[in-house]
């Protein structure tokens, strides 16, 4: 005899026509994709500057509603690497393109179509030559354009359709909303019927700490602005929860010069705590904690191409 395992386990059955998929975003560095994954789900889970290479590693977030779970992938832009993490990075990109149902291409709109894009439409242009998934342009930051009705939307998608077969091209503004409803039922219409794979209020696969970190990283880009390039990474090396219920995290903050160090912790240490401060608020508001942070910087010379300290924060090429 058969088990309805949703009334089994107390779950509402899910209409037949349920949908259910993977959905890649991919494009250039800074061409938003953090932002509309943070803005779909309705919450913070990658974290966004206006550095380009902020994203290094594939982040999934869940959405999930009465119709559908959508299982996206932030994937890190597309460049062209000069150390062994930017090879890990385009790596990471490319390596979900076969492995979903939709892919996402997001292109800034408010900058010229150029080599860049070119390079990834002849990426994606291999990728689905034998009946790959679906691709969708999204037109992102219309918020910056003067004017962004049907025929601008015609001339920028041009030359993207010169090279590309589109099953969907839309314009969208993922800082302020616009065209958000529109981009999940163009998913709602592609992505197969199929069950939820995940719980329905889960929103990241992310472990807690890699949260955490990645909310310090964040902090730091945003305090230093181009002082520090993206020579800077972050450990949690201690998660301890104390007695009194407060929860102790030390991270470990990665430069590559003695400069940059002196950079993070600024003068008397000014620096160093503003930056553990605003990590601290966030962290506590998003996970409901009293936290204690303690941050420590420390020099490691050029390790982004250091393939042991590159594992050991996660940028592990065999994990992909």
């Amino acid at each position: 005899m058969g088990i309805d395992l949703d009334a089994y386990f107390g779950h509402a059955a899910l209409p037949e026509d349920y949908r259910s998929g993977f959905v890649a975003l991919i494009g250039r560095p800074n061409a938003g994709k953090s932002t509309l994954l943070n803005r779909l789900l309705g919450q913070k889970v990658a974290i966004v500057s206006d550095k380009p290479q902020t994203t290094r590693t594939k982040i999934q977030g869940i959405y999930t509603d009465d119709t559908m779970q959508a299982v996206f992938f932030d994937t890190p832009g597309l460049h062209k690497p000069k150390h062994k993490l930017g090879d890990y990075m385009n790596r990471a990109a490319s390596v979900t393109f076969g492995d979903v149902d939709v892919i996402c291409y997001l292109t800034d709109a408010s900058q010229p179509f150029g080599g860049g894009e070119a390079h990834i439409c002849q990426q994606l242009a291999e990728c689905t030559a034998n009946g790959g998934p679906p691709l969708f342009l999204l037109l992102n930051k219309l918020d910056l354009l003067p004017e962004a009705g049907p025929d601008k939307l015609a001339e920028l998608a041009a030359p993207f359709e010169a090279k590309l077969n589109f099953a969907k091209v839309l314009g969208i503004s993922a800082a302020e909303g616009r065209g958000m409803e529109q981009l999940l039922g163009a998913l709602r219409e592609q992505l197969p019927r199929g069950p939820r794979y995940y719980d329905e209020e889960q929103l990241t696969d992310q472990p807690e700490k890699q949260i955490m970190a990645e909310i310090i990283r964040e902090k730091i880009f945003l305090a230093t602005r181009e002082e520090i390039p993206h020579a800077v990474a972050v450990i949690i090396s201690q998660y301890q929860r104390r007695p009194n219920g407060m929860l102790y995290l030390e991270a470990q903050i990665f430069v590559e010069r003695d400069s940059q160090k002196g950079i993070i912790i600024g003068k008397g240490g000014a620096m160093l705590r503003s930056i553990g401060q605003a990590a601290r608020a966030e962290i506590e508001g998003l996970f409901d904690e009293q936290l204690y942070l303690e941050l420590r910087v420390k020099v490691k010379k050029d390790w982004r191409d250091d393939a042991w300290l590159l594992k050991s924060l996660g940028y592990d090429p065999k994990k992909l």
